[in-house]
């Protein structure tokens, strides 16, 4: 099945960056309406459009794939899915939230993962003008040009990102967290985006990202960052129902040199 790889590689950044041409078109027109899932969570008329764009093309050109994304799909039982079996992990755009308020950190998201396996990932930023990629075992690229972490060596001039929950109520244990990351480290930045901080670890950008984050937000940055030099962990044991692969729950992704310490710091009983 390998020789498919680079097919769907191609494939899978045909449709990031028509993805990002809709963003971009609905923006600049104004006409996208907002709306809220479960009372709290934004979502925008332009997330159900591109999903369902990439969705429908999925289906049309691989209709034996399966499908995992935010807004069509969230709730598939993964645990059906047999190990030969190519999954896309889908986030029509990463930081609706952004897109809605005029921001630049948006992103389309496109993972694809067979059994135990990340396979190839692409997270377009259309506003930034940068398609980040990656194919398992063949490095990490931006527009085309490869990537590789930073060479950070010290937690003191460490660059670091994290995100915080949408429920108000998780909010305490990122906080004691991140104050505990302000005391050791350089700075923390919150973009919005968890695919796209990825990349940037990939890109040397940052020096680590934490946050425990659902599947369509890591699946293809994870491998991104990886294939560019990152350790890819955990700072929390795994209690969810996804899958290790697709498991976002307690993410840290760092350069190698400093994941140890990083773990350290995060990684209390809270």
């Amino acid at each position: 099945m390998s020789e498919n790889y680079e097919e769907w590689l191609d494939f899978a950044k045909a449709l990031a960056m028509k993805a990002g041409e809709m963003i971009v078109t609905a923006r600049e027109n104004s006409t996208f309406v907002r709306d809220y899932k479960m009372d709290h969570e934004l979502v925008t008329s332009t997330d159900i459009a591109v999903d369902q764009y990439i969705c429908s093309r999925i289906v049309e050109n691989y209709p034996s794939h399966c499908i995992l994304s935010e807004e069509s799909s969230p709730h598939m039982d993964l645990g059906s899915i047999g190990d030969d079996v190519p999954v896309w992990v889908i986030d029509p755009i990463d930081g609706t939230v952004n897109f809605a308020h005029g921001h630049h950190h948006v992103a389309v998201s496109i993972g694809l993962y067979i059994g135990d396996q990340r396979i190839l990932g692409v997270v377009n930023a259309p506003f930034l003008g940068e398609c980040f990629w990656a194919l398992k075992g063949s490095g990490a690229f931006c527009n085309g040009k490869p990537l590789a972490v930073s060479s950070a060596q010290e937690l003191r001039n460490a660059l670091v990102a994290t995100g915080f929950p949408y429920q108000k109520t998780a909010l305490t244990p990122i906080v004691e967290r991140v104050s505990r990351i302000l005391h050791h480290c350089q700075d923390v930045r919150r973009n919005g985006s968890a695919a796209l901080d990825l990349c940037w670890v990939a890109a040397g950008r940052l020096d680590a990202y934490f946050e425990s984050v659902k599947p369509w937000d890591m699946a293809a940055g994870a491998l991104i960052a990886e294939e560019a030099g990152a350790k890819v962990g955990y700072y929390l044991s795994n209690a969810s129902a996804w899958p290790d692969v697709v498991n976002g729950e307690g993410l840290l992704v760092s350069t190698p040199q400093l994941y140890a310490d990083f773990l350290a710091l995060i990684d209390v009983d809270l």
